[in-house]
């Protein structure tokens, strides 16, 4: 069992990309450690853009360095998510763009030592077929997982709620594209276990940990109905989270939810 402590800011990662909004991006860094985490996790913080200025990136790196927190989580470029996009890895002419944004994400892990990378797998599309969409991500994800193996990371493939073209929506449909990418001989992939997607989608969460949690290569969290904090809903997920340690599952929890920054921590300490 794992000794995680619930209630302090510093056991959990933060995600600057659905809290903190209220601040420009290279604020929150600042704001996170202010708050009292160590660990904060992204999405892609360049509006959209695969393959953003160097100066760009360095911006972004000394933001975590002057607010001394760790990069623990990031994600590649996911297309406009402002506008719709639920990823690229999926969507066929993706392919140049996503390999030249995949090194780009390497070299992020090297300069901060991130090493878990969620790779969405975008929407269906009216243009191509499952099957030929299913056989771009498979490229795309081999790709990505290459271009991390060589610090160390894993890339993440999560099951997301909310836009019913995303086809991947319970643990084992991720999972299923784990195996798959595997098969192809990459090993350092994994399911980024969600249990707020997992449980508005209607997965059954609880059978999900039992069978995967040793597996799982990141966890997520907010509360549903609302996706806020823990205990604006009716998730039972300090239940979830100490079973996924108890069944061998060894990473940290990631805050993911979304609130307005006066009233997003006031449940940490209670």
């Amino acid at each position: 069992m794992s000794t995680f402590e619930f209630t302090q800011a510093g056991s959990y990662i933060l995600n600057c990309s659905t809290l903190l909004t209220e601040l420009p991006v290279l604020d929150r860094a600042q704001a996170a450690k202010d708050a009292g985490f160590d660990r904060v996790e992204f999405w892609w913080p360049f509006d959209g853009d695969p393959t953003p200025q160097a100066a760009e990136v360095d911006a972004f790196i000394a933001s975590l360095e002057s607010a001394g927190v760790e990069l623990a989580g990031l994600n590649f470029w996911a297309g406009n998510m402002a506008a719709g996009d639920r990823g690229m890895v999926s969507i066929p002419g993706s392919q140049a763009d996503f390999a030249k944004n995949a090194e780009i994400v390497a070299d992020i892990g090297r300069r901060t030592g991130c090493r878990a990378f969620n790779a969405l797998y975008g929407l269906r599309v009216e243009d191509s077929t499952p099957e030929e969409q299913d056989a771009v991500a498979l490229e795309n994800l081999a790709v990505a997982a290459r271009a991390v193996a060589g610090i160390g990371g894993t890339v993440l493939v999560e099951p997301v709620s909310g836009a019913e073209a995303y086809p991947l929506k319970t643990a084992a449909d991720a999972a299923a594209v784990v195996d798959q990418v595997r098969a192809g001989g990459e090993g350092n992939i994994a399911v980024l276990a969600d249990f707020f997607h997992m449980a508005v989608n209607g997965d059954d969460v609880a059978a999900a940990i039992e069978s995967g949690a040793a597996g799982f290569g990141h966890i997520q969290i907010a509360d549903a109905a609302g996706r806020g904090a823990p205990g604006t809903g009716q998730l039972p997920l300090r239940e979830w989270i100490e079973r996924s340690y108890a069944l061998g599952y060894s990473g940290q929890i990631a805050l993911e939810y979304k609130q307005d920054r006066e009233t997003a921590f006031a449940w940490l300490g209670r």
